[in-house]
């Protein structure tokens, strides 16, 4: 035995930051990612998607593909292996011959090269009976039902008070539709799996953001338990809610494997993605604000219209942020939705919160010009200290220090000064203001922590760094633990083989994970202490479930808040729209890592400047495909675009979040940076924009006369 060391930094690793611990082998091409792991014997997989919108396929002919040499299989419904998911399920791949949506997976070959694979899915014959669609929305409230009356985290709509008398004789009034498109993830890394079998076991490498879940979900699919299963991702190379649930091909490189008895891959291409991963539901959302004269709420709805797809229960729920956000003793949020024949939506960077904070934000300052009311006052004067739908405390709300520090570094006071100083007769200036919120999630997780006698400490949890600095934020939690210097400790993720972890979503990794890495850490330390201070020869081990403390309910409302700021200049000639500079204000609790909090906010402001001047997918009403397939169609903001961006926190901790004071930052960055964008332009030329994308041909429409502003 030896002692264990009396310590090092003592609690220094928190808010200090440390290089990203994956840095070098990233920027110098040696991360491995899923598509880059090469096994002996690897086959690859093309797929047969499907040429019309609904129907059945009623023959398969795969005669000229199997006569090619170096093809292996080619699958479909009358020979795949059965699985136990739902028939017409998004997961349910080749195990039926209905067809629900253009691009579905109908057959699929399995070559020895992709080349081979590629060029004979291409000569695979596939028969169809075509049947009925629907492509395109009804009118609002005609064809449209709600939701299941519960979501996944919240109920699927409320109300309080009487809304419509309260707007009948509130002294000022706002209605308005606001719309946001259809948007497409577009992550760095495109989805791939490379699966294998091995005694009847299964393991997959798999650009997942969630090993646990996506080694259970494969488990039920093929019958088999879930120790029998491995889920791997070593590095993932961004996500944004496309790669939280299992998608098609994941399940085809499964299958295929088992078909084949070798390791197979499936590879999409970028085109395949729109259809595959996932994507933002566009919504259609009508807002109502009633209020006093000085510009206090006394009624809000909030209804918002969106679609999905005929296997899918996914809803974007725009109008739930809307009931935490402002105080008003009448509110009313509703959703509708319409099913489809097109692919699955699913989770995309703040869902709900992305598109419907534009729409309230955009309706707050419709009436703060309304009420002549500053935009930044309208939202101090309409500030609360407890949530205004559950009644509770909020953890901790320091919106208004946002917007007040937010206003100072960014000179609101002198905006209207600004805008006439700035314009050069050709260009007008303006600046906008939103305010933005996140809710805040803990999941159950599992970690361990061991020490050696080498006085070195390993951290393992199956959690997934998809590009967010999860190893090095979850190192320093451990570090200060432990208390420990940072550099003797050593995290391990991405694997189902390490204790159970949720998925990197929701803004929820920090403070999930970092809460079951925390309780390991400290059982670890008891441990050492029950062992005098040292260390056994085979080393100890504590695990920590945090399960059990997740299931007292909350005391208080715990969301993360924060301002957005924008400036942008409108060329008179040209209606092209910049943004010069933006800045953001955040209260999300003791910040971990100061580089790695800023890195998350300032990408999703770029996001958000993005969804509000580029990007729009589009889908082809009369044959059901994607306009927008690419990123040669589909535009993303580039270098060029970003403005210079500032990206600061507030002073503040938050322990009824998580045990480190901190709260999740991955999503409120996008959140109100669209809207502060929209409201900017609005200053700047008058013209209300209730759409998105803020481009050329909407500029022109909202000058169009009797569109009013």
């Amino acid at each position: 035995m030896r002692r264990a060391p009396a310590g090092g930094s003592g609690g220094a690793s928190i808010g200090a930051s440390p290089p990203r611990r994956e840095a070098r082998e990233k920027v110098t091409g040696s991360a491995r990612y899923t598509a880059d792991v090469a096994l002996p014997g690897l086959a690859h997989v093309a797929v047969v998607p499907a040429e019309m919108i609904h129907g059945r396929v009623t023959g398969v002919h795969p005669e000229d593909a199997l006569a090619r040499p170096g093809v292996l299989a080619v699958l479909h419904a009358a020979n795949c292996p059965r699985l136990n998911g739902t028939d017409g399920a998004d997961l349910a791949v080749l195990q039926s011959r209905s067809v629900v949506h253009r691009g579905q997976f109908v057959a699929a070959v399995v070559a020895e090269t992709p080349r081979i694979a590629h060029e004979a899915a291409r000569t695979v014959r596939v028969d169809y009976a075509p049947g009925p669609h629907r492509l395109s929305p009804d009118t609002p409230g005609d064809g449209f039902h709600r939701p299941p009356d519960h979501g996944p985290f919240f109920p699927t709509d409320c109300s309080h008070g009487d809304v419509e008398y309260a707007l009948s004789h509130a002294p000022v009034r706002i209605e308005a539709t606001y719309t946001t498109p259809l948007y497409h993830h577009h992550a760095l890394e495109p989805h791939g799996t490379v699966a294998y079998w091995h005694d009847g076991a299964l393991t997959v490498f798999d650009t997942t953001q969630g090993p646990s879940g996506t080694r259970d979900i494969l488990a039920r699919l093929f019958g088999i338990s879930p120790d029998q299963v491995r889920v791997i991702a070593r590095h993932v190379g961004g996500g944004f809610g496309s790669k939280a649930a299992p998608r098609a091909h994941l399940v085809l490189a499964a299958v295929a494997a088992l078909v084949v008895g070798r390791p197979v891959r499936t590879a999409l291409t970028r085109e395949q993605l729109s259809v595959v991963a996932g994507y933002r539901p566009p919504t259609v959302q009508r807002v109502r604000l009633g209020a006093e004269a000085d510009g206090r709420l006394l009624a809000v709805s909030h209804v918002s219209f969106e679609q999905t797809s005929l296997t899918s229960d996914h809803c974007e729920y725009p109008a739930a942020p809307t009931r935490t956000m402002y105080a008003a003793p009448n509110r009313e949020t509703r959703h509708w939705r319409t099913r489809l024949n097109v692919p699955s939506p699913t989770w995309m960077r703040a869902p709900g919160e992305c598109p419907g904070m534009f729409a309230l934000e955009s309706a707050m300052d419709e009436l703060a010009v309304a009420c002549s009311v500053d935009p930044v006052e309208l939202r101090l004067r309409n500030d609360t200290a407890n949530d205004p739908h559950s009644g509770r405390p909020f953890s901790t709300r320091n919106l208004a220090a946002c917007l007040r520090l937010g206003a100072e570094r960014f000179g609101w006071a002198d905006r209207d000064r600004l805008r006439a100083e700035r314009g050069d007769g050709r260009r007008l200036v303006g600046m906008g203001v939103a305010a933005s919120t996140i809710p805040q999630y803990r999941f159950p997780s599992r970690a361990s922590a061991r020490t050696d006698d080498l006085d070195r400490y390993t951290v393992r949890i199956a959690a997934v760094d998809i590009g967010t600095g999860a190893r090095t934020v979850l190192a320093q939690i451990a570090a200060d633990t432990l208390r420990v210097d940072v550099e003797r400790v050593t995290v391990e993720v991405g694997d189902s083989a390490h204790p159970a972890a949720s998925w990197a979503g929701r803004s929820s990794g920090t403070t999930s994970w970092g809460t079951a890495v925390v309780r390991a850490c400290e059982g670890l330390r008891s441990a050492i202490g029950r062992c005098g201070g040292r260390v056994p020869d085979g080393g100890l081990e504590a695990t920590a479930d945090t399960l059990d403390e997740l299931a007292t309910p909350r005391t208080h409302s715990q969301h993360a808040f924060g301002a957005q700021f924008a400036e942008v200049t409108v060329d008179t000639s040209t209606r092209e729209i910049r943004v010069p500079r933006m800045l953001g204000v955040f209260a999300v609790g003791r910040v971990i890592n100061p580089v790695t909090v800023r890195s998350q906010l300032v990408g999703g402001m770029v996001m958000g400047l993005s969804m509000a001047l580029c990007e729009v997918g589009v889908i082809d009403r009369t044959y059901g495909h994607f306009h927008t397939r690419d990123l040669a169609a589909y535009h993303v903001a580039t270098f060029a675009d970003a403005p210079g961006i500032e990206a600061i926190c507030i002073d503040e901790e938050d322990f009824h979040t998580s045990p480190t004071g901190s709260k999740g930052v991955g999503e409120i960055g996008i959140v109100g940076t669209a809207a502060a964008i929209a409201n900017a332009v609005h200053h700047a030329t008058g013209h209300r924009i209730r759409g998105l994308p803020l481009d050329v041909r909407a500029l022109m429409e909202a000058a169009e006369p009797g569109n009013g502003t």
